[in-house]
């Protein structure tokens, strides 16, 4: 990680540590819960029932809360957040168990056994990663062979025009799908979740190991 991410990811963690008591209040507060449980629909369509489920940039656990309810109760749920306000926020609204956990770390250094996840999750928070490919390598290295990765975010042709000013991040899924690659993961499948107008602008990719294709 250069210097430069190093100082950009910082500056993200303390926002995000600021915001963290009123993350949830008001109507951004709304938009990310219709978010949630949107992601939650895509979660339940994919007809998976994970033994393990990593979310990466967990914010306030509000996603872990809702799977709790859909999925088996024997899967274990984990949420990581380099943010401490949020964890903290997340521990607070979940009671966690044995079952669900929170501990704050990030996506490019994720303190995990290699092949520990069937399903990692990410919602709008990979725009904030400092280091995106390695965030993705991690992801790869700690999610199971056969397992899934679901990553939702800010990605659409028309946002390369934003690239312009936030360097080295991917918000194109052209873009995305060369990192995946990079990472030894493949796009399976894209899914809009929210648009601008007529315009996309949140989807979601669902990839898998690249060894499955070989």
């Amino acid at each position: 990680m250069s210097v430069a991410q190093a100082v950009s990811e910082a500056r993200d963690v303390q926002a995000f540590d600021r915001r963290a008591a009123r993350y949830d209040a008001g109507w951004l507060g709304e938009w990310h819960r219709e978010l949630v449980r949107r992601v939650a629909e895509i979660v339940r369509t994919l007809d998976v029932a994970p033994s393990a489920v990593l979310d990466v940039g967990c914010g306030t656990g509000r996603l872990l809360t809702v799977l709790a309810q859909m999925l088996p109760t024997s899967a274990e749920l984990v949420g990581i957040d380099p943010a401490p306000g949020m964890v903290n926020a997340a521990i607070a609204a979940s009671r966690p168990t044995a079952r669900i956990r929170f501990e704050q770390a990030a996506a490019e250094s994720l303190p995990f056994a290699d092949d520990a996840f069937d399903l990692i999750l990410s919602t709008v928070a990979f725009d904030h990663w400092a280091d995106q490919q390695a965030g993705l390598c991690e992801c790869a290295r700690v999610l199971h062979p056969t397992g899934t990765l679901l990553l939702v975010d800010l990605l659409a042709p028309w946002l390369w025009l934003t690239t312009l000013r936030r360097r080295r991040r991917a918000r194109t899924p052209r873009q995305l799908a060369h990192l995946l690659h990079e990472a030894t993961l493949r796009p399976v499948e894209w899914r809009p979740v929210m648009d601008l107008g007529p315009l996309s602008l949140i989807q979601a990719v669902i990839a898998k190991s690249s060894a499955l294709s070989s």
